[in-house]
């Protein structure tokens, strides 16, 4: 099936509810972003690249809690052409810009998420305990590849909990999933568990806490994500070996202080 770039790159505009729903929860779960023929047609590419990719041979049976959670491959649109579409949609980029009130959008890095059958929880956490990035403009769009029941662990948010500082200084881990769990658990934040419809995309802020359950269901859980941040972003001092390591991965070359404007970060929307 060929895809026509005109679907994916044309505005879905959001109302004023919301931005308004972003700006006091840091999530927000959108339907109808794509129509199932872009998804399936995702599916479909996405699956082959991360099948050629994935180097992981150890039975899941005996992963770590962080290798149970899932596969993870990175920056697929350096990877394939078929791929590279998606990244780079306009649709998605606009929308993160829109969310985030800022000019434009650079990309920070792509990642497919498969939690295969059997797979575990995706412990509570924060991503931008991995990001040597300045500010909190940052947002991820988590786009699953099939309709995604509970059963097949959806991504699950703690509304409005960017707030809060305790365990932002945690990676994904057994221990976050406690310390995390344990200090939500006293607060008056909803805990969002919800499926996904075909089509339907969530965006979620760098600081907002996030998990997602087993995978119980027979199938693999697919998903791919894409990480923005401002293009006018500036990189900081690693302040952890994570940021570091993202600095020298998905930020080569670029200087503390200034605008990261590397060839991997390049400039996705621009108002």
């Amino acid at each position: 099936m060929i895809i026509n770039n005109k679907n994916i790159d044309s505005p879905y505009y959001l109302t004023d509810e919301n931005i308004k729903f972003f700006k006091k929860n840091k999530y927000i779960k959108l339907k109808n972003v794509f129509n199932k023929e872009i998804i399936l047609h995702y599916n479909k590419v996405i699956s082959g690249v991360v099948q050629s990719l994935n180097k992981i041979k150890v039975p899941i049976e005996k992963r770590d809690t962080y290798g149970k959670a899932f596969l993870q491959l990175f920056n697929l649109w350096k990877e394939s052409e078929e791929v590279k579409p998606l990244i780079f949609s306009k649709r998605l980029s606009k929308i993160a810009s829109d969310l985030m009130d800022v000019s434009g959008v650079r990309l920070y890095h792509d990642q497919a998420l498969f939690k295969e059958k059997g797979g575990g929880i995706t412990p509570w956490h924060a991503d931008q305990y991995y990001w040597p990035l300045e500010t909190d403009k940052t947002i991820t769009a988590w786009i699953p590849l099939q309709q995604t029941p509970k059963s097949m662990g959806p991504l699950e948010f703690s509304a409005g909990s960017h707030k809060i500082n305790e365990g932002r200084e945690l990676s994904i881990s057994d221990e976050s999933e406690k310390v995390i769990h344990e200090r939500l658990r006293v607060t008056d934040f909803n805990h969002v568990i919800e499926p996904f419809d075909i089509g339907e995309v969530s965006f979620h802020s760098g600081w907002v806490f996030h998990r997602a359950g087993a995978n119980k269901s027979n199938q693999v859980r697919k998903v791919m994500t894409i990480i923005y941040m401002d293009s006018k972003m500036k990189l900081k001092k690693p302040e952890n070996d994570g940021q570091q390591n993202d600095w020298d991965t998905w930020c080569p070359n670029a200087k503390i202080g200034q605008i990261i404007n590397s060839p991997l970060n390049p400039v996705l929307y621009e108002r």
